[in-house]
This record gives structure tokens, sequence and C-alpha cells, in this order.
């Protein structure tokens, strides 16, 4: 094969393949940012801060730097959400970075809001028990941090970008990484892009758009993790999906988001009786947890009786001002939210499962590091603390850079080369493929808010039937991040944060632990399942 291999024109190769980036998100722009002046190269399936969710958060970056406020009230907080199974180490390494991290993003050019004393102006969200959410004009914030980063890494001469690459394969020498697998043109490249290296940052995103009901972009397919599996990597927490509450219900896809911060601002959930069902189901009402929230309002939906966010007499007519974003949707959707009230439906949002990393943010593969959503750090347990995702992806990103250059202080030239022998019919398109489309209806039918044992049976056979008949790589990853879920999700008899069972709908307090899996055991208990046998959790 190396005899019919020829360099890669026009692109410059030589230099910097000696860390490569992979996701051009929040998580591996700061990264490579940290990494600077070190050559990196990051390869993005979109143009640069496009088809990264980082983009499409709305509220902000949970953080302790407001007066009163501590690191021991956010780790508290973030327990409580996690629902048993956070991992109190790292949980308290991030929050006392955060500050740290805020004043990083301030550097790149983040324009936080501020109060009238200039001090930075924090909000609260659902489950937070002080006002720390720093935020931009109110539902910004994920736009401007990457509209800033983007700009500082067109700056750095070290950060290479290669945009359009969709990577399919990690390749391994042994235990340790050599090098990625990626095609050209969003995909749809017929060759094979062969690039050598010797660290690997996985920053992929999650698996939002295995959903048929998502907020996520079409690049969140879960590839990242479904490429880590097949390389012999070990993942976490699976079972566990955040879905939001208030994803604007019209006909888009990915669906619009009405970001949490409108029910901090005091907008209620109604029906369409006029009742704000989330009274007698939690005493927090609109601001409980968000999948106690999701399964509210999914069971008003069920009953026929719909559900919807009521932001006339809490925002009214500042709603352009205050939430431009969320205002623009509802333009596009015909809805005035200063005079309407607002459908709403839970989607598929945030993914707390993922590669198993470290407080350095290395996984279990040599070579391997992780940061962002795609990996499982142990931070949000069982249903993530609003904020604390952005959060999480810049102060692991971090780590991750500085674990890098102590471990590896000798940049390594490297070059990278073509395959013309790659088969066509691996070529992925933009649009859904039918089967994709099949697998999300589903992952949403049967993993989704609530989860029943005959319908997560159902959904792993259709699942292990999509994997026997699938030919291309790229779906294939795709599959094997699905089936991982299908298999956690049945195991775990009992419900917990994002994983809910109608047959189970309680924690049962032995089983408060994470879950671990790798591709080898998810196969066997798949297949356990499917024959009618028992299987464990791993």
């Amino acid at each position: 094969m190396a005899d019919q291999l020829s360099f890669l024109r026009p692109v410059d190769w030589d230099g910097n393949d000696d860390v490569v980036i992979i996701g051009g998100g929040l998580a591996g722009l700061f990264c490579a940012l940290k990494l600077a002046p070190r050559s990196v190269t990051v390869l993005t399936s979109a143009s640069l801060g496009r088809g990264a969710s980082s983009a499409w958060a709305q509220a902000g970056i949970a953080a302790a730097v407001s007066e009163g406020d501590t690191v021991d009230k956010h780790v508290a907080d973030t327990l409580e959400a996690g629902a048993g199974i956070v991992d109190e180490k790292i949980a308290r390494l991030m929050a006392s970075q955060a500050a740290d991290r805020i004043t990083d993003l301030l550097e790149f050019g983040v324009p936080f809001d501020r109060d009238l004393q200039g001090k930075l102006a924090v909000s609260r969200e659902a489950a937070h028990s002080e006002n720390r959410i720093v935020r931009v004009k109110g539902d910004m914030a994920g736009r401007a941090i990457m509209e800033a980063l983007v700009a500082a890494v067109r700056k750095t001469p070290s950060i290479r970008v290669l945009e359009g690459y969709v990577v399919q394969d990690i390749e391994t020498d042994g235990k340790h990484v050599s090098g990625v697998v990626a095609r050209d043109d969003a995909g749809r490249g017929a060759n094979k892009i062969h690039l050598p290296t010797r660290a690997v940052v996985m920053a992929a995103g999650g698996i939002g758009h295995l959903y048929a009901r998502t907020t996520n972009p079409v690049e969140a397919r879960g590839g990242g993790i479904g490429m880590a599996a097949r390389a012999g990597a070990t993942l976490a927490d699976m079972e566990f999906v955040q879905f939001h509450p208030t994803a604007i219900d019209v006909d888009k896809d990915p669906s619009p988001l009405a970001t949490e911060a409108l029910r901090g601002h005091g907008c209620h959930l109604l029906n369409k009786n006029g009742e704000r069902f989330m009274v007698p189901l939690h005493e927090d009402a609109e601001l409980a947890p968000r999948d106690i929230v999701a399964r509210g309002i999914a069971a008003e939906i069920r009953a026929g009786r719909g559900a919807f966010l009521d932001c006339r007499t809490a925002i009214g007519n500042h709603f352009a001002e205050e939430f431009p974003t969320v205002y623009g949707y509802c333009q596009d959707a015909g809805i005035d939210p200063a005079k309407d009230l607002i459908p709403v439906v839970p989607a598929a949002h945030y993914f707390m499962g993922g590669i198993l990393t470290d407080a350095s943010g290395r996984s279990t593969l040599d070579g391997l590091w992780a940061c962002g959503e795609v990996t499982s750090t142990g931070a949000h347990g069982a249903n993530r603390l609003a904020s604390n995702s952005l959060l999480e992806a810049v102060v692991f990103a971090a780590r991750i850079a500085e674990d890098i250059q102590n471990l590896m202080p000798a940049p390594r030239r490297g070059d990278g080369s073509t395959d013309p022998s790659a088969m066509e019919e691996d070529i992925e398109t933009d649009e859904d493929s039918e089967q994709m489309t099949l697998l999300r209806r589903t992952m949403s039918a049967e993993f989704g808010v609530v989860r029943t044992p005959d319908g997560m049976l159902n959904g792993l056979r259709t699942i292990v039937d999509l994997e026997q008949a699938n030919t291309k790589q790229r779906f294939e990853n795709s599959l094997i991040t699905a089936k991982m879920i299908a298999v956690s999700a049945i195991t775990r008899m009992e419900s917990r944060g994002g994983h809910f069972r109608s047959d189970i709908p309680h924690e049962v307090p032995e089983l408060a632990k994470r879950s671990f899996i790798t591709r080898k055991q998810a196969d066997l208990l798949a297949q356990q399942l499917l024959a009618g046998k028992t299987a464990k959790a791993v």
C-alpha cells in the first residue's frame, strides 16, 4: 500500500502533525490555543466555528465568581444534580479552575456581560443555588465564545486548520495511537486521508443527531465515541442522555432551543388548560432538574394537553432585547413570545456518557486524549448541571494541553498521504440515509425520556440489524455508539438522572455508581440480551 500513496497537495503537511485535534468546537479550539506556540493540526468536518454544539449554547458558563458564591457551593449543586454518581474530585477540580478559564476567555476576546460597576454579570439557572452563569447578551454566550476563539485561532500561526475533513478512524500501533484517517469535502471525498501523529485529542462532540428530535447539529452523531471504542478505549456512563425540556416544537431539524434562562427569569410552563403542571411535580416547579422537567412535559404531551412556555408576563415586550436568539427562532415560526405561548417539547441535548478520561483528559488508550461532550469525565454524573458543559470543555482542554506539553516536549514532524483505493460506497452525504433515519427514530422511541424493557430490547434488535447490514465506516461509528447506549440502558436496572425506566421508576441505592464498558463487552452483552439471557451490567 505504501508504494501507492501520494503526498497531499495543495495542503502543506510538513511540520505540525505531532498533535492532531479532532473537532472545531469550544473544547478543540481552546485546547489548540492553550498548546500554542506548539504546532497542532485541527480537523473539523464543517467550516471553523460551524457544526459545533458549542456555538448553539445559549445560557453561558457556570463559575463561582460572584460575591457570596463559592467553589464549595458550586460543587454541592453539581453533586446534587448528578444524582449520586458524580466524581467529586473531578467536580471540585472543574469548579476550582472556573475563574481562571473565564479569565482566559476574556483574554481571547469573549465579551461577557458586565454590570454597572464593571464586574461580570451573572444569572441563575435550574438547580443552581447562586447566580453564577456568566453570559453574553442574555442568550448569545455560545456564539460569542466561538466567534472570539475562531478569531484567535485564525491569528495563531502554530495552529493549522483543515476544514471539511470528517475523521472516520483512529489508527493504532499496538496499544498506542499512531494516526487518523479522514475524508475531505465534508466526508464526501473519494479519497481517504492518512495523517500520522503521536497524540490525538478527540473533541468531536456529542450524540444528539442519533435522535429524531434534537437541539444538536447534524455533525453530533456519536462518531468520535464510536471511533474511540473501535480503537479499544473504554467508555463510561453511556445510558445517561440529557433531554432539554424546552426545545421549541416547530417543524425543524435540529429543533431550536428556548434557553433554560427563560425559566430562570420567571417564565412558566403551562398546558393547554392553562395549568402550571410542574408545580405539583417538584418543589422547584419549572426550575427542577432537567430530567424531571422533561418527563413532566413529555407526560403532558402524551396526555394530549401539550406543553407551552409562557413568557408574556415575566419578559413581555423586552424579549427581543433580552433574548435575541430565542426571539429570532420564534419569529421564524410565526410566534410572538411577548404575546403568544411558545410550544415546547423535550429533545436530545447533552450526553453525560462518552470516552472515559482521567483528570488530565487521558483515555485508556495511549496517545488518545479527549475533552468536551465526547467524554465522560465523571463531572456530570447521571444528569448535568446547567451550564457546566462549557466549563468542563475549557477546564479539561487546558489540562490536556498542559499534559501533552509535559509528556511530549519535543514536537515531531509528520507527513500526510492519500489512499486512492477508498471504496466509493463508503462516501457520506449531507442528507440522512434511510438507515440513519431509522436509527434516529429508534433511539427517540426506545431510548428517549422514558424507557421500557420491551422497547429497549426492540431498539437494540434494530440497531444490531442495521449493524449487520452496514457497509459504511462512518455510520458504523454511529451504530457502535448507539449500541453501547442501548446495552448500558438495558442493563442499568433502576432510574437515575437522565436514565428513566417505566418498570423501575426509582433509584436503587446499591447501583449509585458509574458504568464502564468496552466495545467487546457491549457486543457480548447484546448477544446475550437478544438471546433472552440475563446480562449483567459491566
